[in-house]
């Protein structure tokens, strides 16, 4: 009979110091009921470096040059890259059938399209992006750009593999894998159609600096992500969406996310599929500042 390991036990001070750290290189916040889950996902990572406590665990992050490296460990370990193709059907329907047909008009003088996939795990999202708007006739002639980001270096390198299996298609109607897959040993190979116009960044949400050169965006997806962060780095986030889109551009999060108590600088539309987050034109923001100034007003008489 195989004898069990012993877990190794996180002592309330080493996991404050490694949730500040986490929090710090990558925003991700884990509150104090989340120790023994932190304790739980790191076993096998100090059981690989041969550390038997936590301490000299948080020193090797904290210090040695290879941290960098288990950093990315870290994070695919304590964070969910589930995913799949076409998840959020309905707010699926409501970018191609309102959302697109409303870039079509405010988009012609340019005919580019510019959209961000944040947190995009192994490429599902970015890739169902793509599908959908090769699909559209109408944008045939178009300049498409999607960017594709998330702070796993694992799951980028599968993202830009492009080989799918399993759950990853079962949403997925066979229309699409027949187009734009291709039968492998090991699974399908999304189709180079569905690829050019997508490009993969290693890029944390915080990292300001890092994402100069994603501007001038029509559409923002950052769905089931900003979970978790806590409410400060949210605030910072959301507010780097805001500044990265156009005036009027959409913003889409997961369906159990919303932006109250986060930002008043979007519109909550209700679209015939789907609820979305939308910009406000500059007018539109002068009028809710000023609707905020007179609330403050009235309160402080």
């Amino acid at each position: 009979m195989l004898a069990t390991k012993k877990l190794i036990d996180l002592p309330e001070d080493i996991f404050r110091l490694l949730r500040d750290m986490f929090y710090q290189h990558c925003g991700v916040y884990f509150d104090d009921q989340s120790k023994y889950f932190v304790e739980g996902r790191l076993q096998n990572s100090l059981q690989r470096l041969q550390f038997d406590n936590f301490k000299d665990y948080y020193y090797f992050l904290k210090y040695d040059r290879r941290s960098q490296e288990e950093f990315s460990n870290v994070i695919d370990l304590l964070t969910i890259h589930e995913t799949y193709f076409f998840r959020e059907d309905q707010q699926l329907k409501a970018f191609t059938d309102e959302i697109l047909p409303e870039l079509l008009t405010t988009r012609a003088s340019t005919k580019s399209l510019r959209i961000w996939s944040a947190g995009c795990s192994t490429g599902e999202e970015p890739y169902t992006l793509s599908m959908l708007i090769l699909e559209n006739e109408m944008f045939k002639d178009w300049s498409i750009e999607i960017f594709a980001s998330d702070i796993s270096h694992r799951v980028l390198q599968a993202a830009r593999r492009g080989i799918y299996s399993g759950a990853s298609l079962r949403a997925m109607n066979s229309y699409y894998l027949t187009k734009y897959f291709h039968k492998e040993e090991h699974g399908y190979r999304i189709d180079d159609r569905a690829k050019k116009t997508v490009t993969f960044l290693h890029l944390n949400l915080l990292d300001t600096d890092k994402m100069v050169f994603i501007n001038s965006l029509d559409v923002i997806l950052c769905r089931n992500v900003i979970i978790y962060f806590d409410q400060e780095a949210k605030k910072k986030i959301i507010a780097t969406f805001h500044q990265k889109l156009n005036p009027s551009g959409y913003l889409l999060l997961g369906h159990s996310e919303s932006l109250i108590n986060l930002s008043t600088a979007f519109s909550l539309r209700h679209l015939k599929h789907d609820m979305v987050y939308q910009k406000h034109t500059v007018s539109a923001q002068r009028q809710s500042e000023s609707a905020d100034r007179q609330r403050a007003t009235g309160l402080s008489t």
